[in-house]
């Protein structure tokens, strides 16, 4: 495989020819990557839904990544998947997390290709939910696929920590559970892991690696969160605490329901991925000290999640809703 190699005897910088077949080209995280093998000069082809268009200048190839894909053909140096369920609940995280995941790994393994870099989650490291077990049965099926691997376990993405600024906007408190300071993580931005993952193809140190990472800076919880926003608001600070207890309450009842209705397993499901982000950090978890270590969890980029917040405020910008979104 070619691969960038350094600066030549003229001072160009060689850049890599290698050939990536991208999944989840269309997700924020996708087009992070995207971006970031075409400013390292790689051959991206995306495998889309029909009607779905791919980010330029990559080449389309048209699947449901949920069935199998016999017809996808060619030679690719690298598989790259950021393919992720939408809500993380049951049914949908094992039918992507899982099975299309299985799909995508059958047409690397068919067409022979060497390398498969994974998008995964830093929370897979304390599974509780659906779709943290449906990951972990794809990482564990990669690991013993005897192709070269590499399986970004990123934190927080900013997308996700942008979803109330909306309430804010309107005049709103910033929700928190407990005092806003239960959890905490370190934001990376979709550029900066669009360039890690992208440094996983020619770098061998993150070869048959499981790499849990975040951005840069120190963690911050909830409460930096609000303090940052209200500040660029120009208002003071104004929480709604959400006790934790009444969310396990919520969950309770659904699940119970949920034993009868459908309807009701499917909100117990994401009511219980909402209690998961209120009580747990996405920071390495330590399982003998019973904690989250800030310090252990490694920082990649250059880019700050209070700096996105206040080009969001400077610009206007509408906010998408983040995948697995507490609130």
């Amino acid at each position: 495989m070619s691969k960038q190699v350094g600066d030549s005897l003229t001072g160009e910088r060689v850049k890599p020819t290698a050939s990536v077949l991208l999944f989840g080209a269309t997700g924020t995280a996708g087009q992070g990557v995207c971006r970031a093998l075409h400013r390292a000069g790689y051959v991206v082809t995306c495998v889309l839904r029909a009607g779905q268009t791919p980010p330029q200048p990559a080449q389309p190839l048209y699947a449901d990544i949920t069935q199998p894909m016999p017809h996808i053909l060619g030679q690719f140096d690298a598989v790259i998947s950021c393919v992720a369920s939408r809500n993380g609940g049951r049914e949908d995280a094992w039918a992507i997390d899982h099975a299309a995941q299985m799909n995508i790994l059958d047409v690397a393994q068919r067409l022979a290709v060497p390398q498969f870099i994974l998008l995964s989650a830093i929370c897979v490291q304390k599974p509780k939910l659906p779709f943290q077990f449906a990951k972990l049965a794809f990482e564990k099926a990669l690991i013993a696929s005897g192709l070269t691997y590499s399986i970004v376990r990123p934190t927080a993405f900013f997308k996700s920590l942008s979803g109330q600024i909306p309430r804010l906007r309107a005049g709103k408190a910033f929700l928190v559970f407990g005092n806003g300071e239960l959890t905490a993580c370190k934001p990376i931005s979709d550029d900066d892991l669009g360039n890690f993952m992208v440094d996983c193809i020619a770098n061998p140190a993150k070869h048959n690696k499981i790499l849990p990472i975040g951005g840069p800076g120190p963690a911050i919880t909830p409460r930096d969160q609000a303090q940052a926003l209200f500040g660029l608001l120009g208002r003071p600070v104004k929480l709604r605490r959400v006790p934790v207890a009444l969310l396990r309450i919520i969950c309770g009842g659904l699940r119970l329901a949920g034993a009868l209705i459908p309807a009701a397993r499917r909100k117990a499901d994401l009511a219980e991925i909402g209690l998961y982000y209120a009580t747990e950090s996405m920071l390495i978890w330590q399982g003998a000290q019973r904690g989250y270590s800030a310090e252990l969890t490694s920082s990649t980029g250059t880019e700050h999640l209070f700096d996105h917040y206040a080009e969001i405020m400077r610009s206007g910008a509408a906010i998408p809703r983040g995948d697995h979104s507490v609130f």
